[in-house]
């Protein structure tokens, strides 16, 4: 077989490898959604504990996200990718066998740690794998249909593996795909590396980082505990760091962040969109995986079931979407995108204390539509609005928006929602969980702490609804009229995306 089959058939086998580090990252995003009752009964985590046990991975893949990418342009990508993949292997090793909520955060930190480098890393040795431009679009595409299906997968996976065996199994299944990267990777892939000029730096590194956490920490106490003198510092020294970065990136020659960007309408608005579809689907997968188990009494198994055709909805579409923009244009499907996520939403309104498994479904299936596209359009949208050697700076910020979307869903809807239990539960403890496996519960009182839930689960997701229209009538205003040629050739940005990546 000549060199010229070959290469093809090597560069594939080439992306299968980084895929399965892709689908990994986008899957622990979402993978405890249902685990979150077996882990509070296992090691007891308080309500905040629960909470950064879910989203303290997604931060640091923000925080770090842009920063890595950086690093790895200039000392090499397939570096980063290899020392992030170990990093990754050994914190879900870690994760699973922690024996106290302190450490599993500690371990899905690390994990966060790891996962930074994969995604820019990975997207910049596709662009090596493949220099024929066909390739490279059907390649982008698969990437952003496997980062979506990681998402919308995740909580299935874990609820198939949590029916079967105990909750660090979730953690576990990592192990495989890391070792055989490692094995593979420096045979079947090529380093990377760009001369880039200026450094990173290193204080809007640890600005960013620093300010997110604490801002978050104080929303999160105040939900959890209440106001109080540590949480409001935190809350106010957060907000300060973050308006510290925010006025340094922009006197730096070469920002972390590069602001300017914003001031094009229509990249405002993809980004916005990549983060808001984020915070709407994380809050709902989370405090809905919640309410299947522990308000209507499902199973694990029985609620991974009930994920599965919004999951498999939200997959067909990121898979769909260049056939629905060449029929509709690109505007009109990121807009769509919108309405869909929020009807998806509203609908999950109608879910009570009882019967409510049909809503649900019904939820995600609508939602599903709006989340692929936007998960499909949204990086590619960004990059068509700015000029072309600043394509990367674009890509990255996108991708930032979807891991910190991620989080902060859980963060702050998540947090709303634990208030309200708080504030309308019975007292006996603060999660529903932690209420329901109090020794001797009265009935009553198992009924005000459901009621308390699902309360707060319709407010956090109306708010999340509400937010989501905003943004999409707003989009109908901002995003401009293309023309039948942009509609026509949905994959021109994305290769010229890989190009500057």
């Amino acid at each position: 077989m000549s060199s010229r089959d070959t290469t093809p058939r090597r560069a594939w086998l080439g992306f299968t490898l980084v895929l399965g580090l892709v689908a990994l990252v986008a899957m622990d995003g979402s993978v405890l959604y249902l685990a979150m009752p077996g882990i509070t009964e296992a090691i007891t985590p308080s309500a905040g504990q629960a909470l950064w046990i879910l989203d303290i991975y997604g931060f640091v893949v923000a925080s770090l996200l842009i920063a890595f990418g950086n690093l790895g342009d200039r000392h090499g990508r397939l570096r980063f990718l290899l020392g992030g993949a170990a990093l990754f292997g050994i914190g879900s090793a870690g994760a699973a066998f922690s024996p106290s909520p302190e450490l599993l955060i500690a371990s899905r930190a690390l994990m966060g740690l790891g996962g930074a480098t994969l995604l820019p890393s990975g997207l910049a040795i596709i662009s090596n794998l493949f220099p024929d431009p066909k390739q490279r679009a059907r390649a982008i595409g698969i990437f952003a249909a496997t980062f979506a299906a990681g998402f919308a997968v995740g909580p299935v996976v874990g609820g198939l593996l949590l029916n079967h065996f105990w909750w660090g199994s979730v953690f576990l299944i990592n192990l495989p795909i890391v070792a055989v990267f490692l094995a593979f990777a420096p045979v079947l892939l090529k380093e990377v590396r760009e001369a880039l000029p200026g450094r990173v730096d290193a204080l809007s590194v640890a600005q960013s980082a620093i300010g997110i956490l604490l801002a978050v920490y104080s929303v999160k106490a105040a939900a959890a505990e209440g106001i109080s003198l540590h949480q409001v510092v935190a809350g106010v020294a957060g907000v300060g760091i973050l308006w510290w970065f925010v006025r340094r990136q922009l006197t730096l020659a070469d920002p972390l962040l590069d602001l300017t960007l914003f001031r094009d309408r229509v990249f405002t608005v993809a980004v916005l969109t990549g983060l808001l579809s984020l915070v709407a689907w994380s809050a709902a997968g989370y405090l809905s995986g919640v309410y299947l188990q522990s308000v209507l009494g499902f199973d694990v198994l029985a609620a991974a079931f009930l994920a599965l055709p919004g999951a498999a909805v939200l997959t067909a579409a990121c898979i769909g979407t260049t056939g629905v923009v060449d029929r509709i244009g690109k505007r009109s499907a990121l807009i769509a995108s919108h309405f869909f996520m929020g009807t998806g939403l509203l609908l999950l309104l109608l879910a009570g204390v009882s019967g409510g498994a049909v809503a649900y479904v019904a939820s995600t299936v609508v939602a599903g539509v709006g989340y692929g596209l936007s998960f499909s359009l949204v990086a590619e949208t960004a990059v068509a609005a700015v000029p072309q050697e600043r394509a990367g700076s674009a890509g990255a910020i996108a991708e930032m928006s979807n891991e910190l979307g991620n989080a902060l869903g859980i963060s702050l809807l998540g947090s709303l929602a634990a208030f309200l239990f708080r504030l309308l539960g019975p007292g006996t403890a603060g999660t529903l969980d932690e209420t329901l496996s109090t020794p001797g519960l009265a009935a009553e009182t198992a009924a005000q702490a459901k009621d308390a839930f699902v309360t707060g689960l319709h407010t956090a997701i109306g708010v999340a609804a509400v937010l989501t229209f905003a943004l999409g009538f707003l989009a109908v205003r901002w995003l401009p009229r293309e023309e039948r040629s942009e509609k026509a050739d949905p994959t021109r940005h994305q290769e010229q995306d890989l190009e500057n990546v």
